[in-house]
């Protein structure tokens, strides 16, 4: 699998990213080895999960950081992969009371100490602030985030579900104060056309807009993007996936892609995936699925090639 090295950092991820949710309590412990171990033996070296995962569930919370945890160590894979965890989520009912400020020092504090603790890490190697507050100045939130990686609780921080204008002013203060900044975006983008409406506070998520997709290419900050093959529109096309992304914008996108697929040999999955691996700038995709068979097919699209040509006309027509 390819590899790619974070701009600013140490760190060399594999191109594709495994997204953890998969590793809940809803998946037996021998399927959750199967899917590590087919993801390693690829050449996959980075995992995403986070603090809230997967609190949706009756006594899940943290168990998707439990078990990332417990399958790194059963395969002696402590220090040879990367792990993204997130944190600073707004309220999520019952099952995950938060406080009105989800980013002061202390919550993300102690988020960090629990998954640190869930995932037996001493230090998480890439730490996202899973929504922005942006009652709160970019100030106070770099600062924050420069004193745990002082600690040694973190190596590296980035941004989930924020603008690109807050990534931006958050940077150009960490660069006039001589602290460290985001070293990555994650963010929901896809080949697809987004049925959701943009989003209007900070507790939504975001999809990559135009606009983003021009700032990400003159700055050159990666993009980690969650549901990246669209929620399987481009592969089974299921129920969720048609709610969440189907129109005309995205069926004519589809057609695109089956033609592209049967040129290059590959599947229309890989298409997609490879669409956003392609760019003029450096984008990780995440893949979470609990299909091994869906696993095996996305990791095939890191050896497909597109041009810029067939990157504009997927999107453009």
């Amino acid at each position: 699998m390819k590899t790619l090295q974070i701009a600013g950092t140490e760190l060399e991820v594999s191109a594709l990213c495994y997204g953890a949710g998969p590793f809940g309590p809803a998946v037996p412990l021998e399927e959750t080895d199967r899917l590590y171990s087919a993801f390693r033996q690829a050449g996959g070296s980075f995992f995403d999960t986070a603090h809230c995962y997967a609190f949706w569930i009756k006594g899940g919370l943290g168990a998707c950081e439990r078990n990332l945890g417990k399958c790194i160590r059963r395969h002696g894979d402590s220090g040879k992969v990367v792990i993204a965890t997130k944190g600073g989520h707004p309220d999520g009912g019952p099952e995950y009371r938060r406080p009105a400020f989800y980013l002061a020092p202390e919550v993300l504090a102690s988020d960090i100490a629990e998954s640190l603790d869930r995932l037996g890490a001493s230090s998480i190697d890439l730490y996202f602030l899973h929504r922005d507050d942006s009652r709160v100045p970019v100030g106070e939130i770099v600062d924050t985030l420069n004193a745990e990686m002082a600690r040694g609780r973190v190596r590296h921080v980035g941004a989930s579900n924020w603008s690109t204008a807050r990534i931006a002013r958050a940077n150009e203060y960490a660069a006039a104060h001589g602290l460290r900044g985001f070293a990555a975006s994650q963010v929901q983008w896809n080949l697809a056309m987004p049925n959701a409406a943009a989003p209007i506070s900070d507790l939504d998520t975001r999809h990559l807009t135009d606009e983003d997709t021009a700032w990400h290419t003159r700055s050159r900050l990666p993009v980690m993007a969650y549901s990246s093959t669209a929620c399987g529109y481009f592969a089974t096309g299921g129920t969720a996936a048609k709610q969440a992304f189907d129109n005309a914008t995205s069926r004519a996108r589809l057609d695109r892609a089956r033609f592209l697929a049967a040129k290059l040999g590959c599947t229309v999955n890989q298409v997609a995936l490879a669409y956003l691996m392609c760019q003029d700038f450096p984008v990780i995709s995440i893949v979470g699925t609990r299909n091994l068979g869906h696993l095996n097919d996305a990791m095939g699209a890191t050896g497909v090639e597109m041009s810029r040509d067939q990157l504009r006309w997927l999107r453009e027509g």
